[in-house]
């Protein structure tokens, strides 16, 4: 039977346009809604802005990603636990099933030691699924080709804690040199969202269109339809380096095509 699977587009996607663009080009391309980042964009920030791109385009929010990375510490509030609940809130009025965090970096003592019962709160309370994301270690100033070291507590794994949802990220396990399928084995019934997308293996996060790297993206996308997967693909690719605007909307009607073709649509 084939897939029904919703394939949505992160507005990280289409940086350095702004959050609107991603709304537009969804829209045009096909896909079936957006994932809002929220960061220094103030259109991602603003609830009321992404409600009427959403009802203009037509193209409904499915998820909200908090907030996480290091450029945006101080996006909404420099607590992260405020920029967690703002997240919370957000995907509430826009409608939007799931959160997408990041696991806490390692300077983050109280936020991290409070991080699991904090998610499970939240979701007690809301009825939002977070989805905890799987990272990726980096390699130091200075540090060998292959030396590695993480940012997040207490390791890239989510795994290794345990959480309800899990969001599994393929340009983090290329960047990782982590089997994504075994990942997702772990991660098993609490994986309901995919971040597509590619990567070489370099200790760098390159978000390539799926199929142009060496990830498993295609086995993957055949193995959760095989399952009965049924949570959300989101494309999370880097187009800022697209010569055109034709450019990047190939580069994301090919990632569309890729995604609905092994998800059998």
């Amino acid at each position: 039977m084939p897939s029904t699977h919703k394939v949505g587009l992160s507005t990280a996607s289409v940086w350095p346009l702004k959050a609107g663009a991603a709304f537009e080009l969804a829209a045009e391309l096909g896909y079936d809604g957006v994932e809002v980042m929220v960061w220094a964009d103030p259109i991602s920030q603003d609830v009321s802005a992404l409600r009427r791109w959403s009802r203009d385009t037509g193209m409904p929010v499915l998820s909200v990603h908090s907030p996480s990375l290091l450029i945006t510490q101080r996006v909404w509030s420099p607590d992260p636990v405020v920029r967690l609940r703002r997240t919370i809130d957000a995907a509430v009025d826009l409608g939007a099933p799931t959160v997408v965090v990041h696991p806490p970096f390692r300077w983050q003592r109280r936020y991290g030691d409070a991080f699991a019962d904090l998610v499970n709160e939240l979701e007690d309370a809301s009825g939002i699924a977070i989805a905890v994301e799987n990272m990726f270690k980096v390699r130091p100033p200075g540090g060998s080709r292959d030396s590695r070291v993480s940012a997040f507590r207490p390791s890239i794994d989510p795994t290794d804690v345990g959480y309800r949802h899990y969001t599994l990220d393929l340009s983090h396990t290329a960047a990782a040199r982590m089997d994504a399928v075994a990942l997702a084995g772990r991660m098993g019934a609490g994986l309901s969202h995919v971040h597509l997308a590619d990567g070489t293996g370099i200790p760098k996060d390159e978000h390539m269109v799926p199929g142009r790297g060496g990830q498993p993206c295609a086995e993957l996308l055949e193995l959760l339809v095989a399952q009965g997967y049924d949570g959300q693909i989101v494309l999370e690719i880097n187009t800022r380096h697209a010569s055109s605007s034709a450019g990047r909307a190939k580069d994301l009607a090919e990632s569309l095509l890729f995604a609905r073709f092994h998800l059998g649509q």
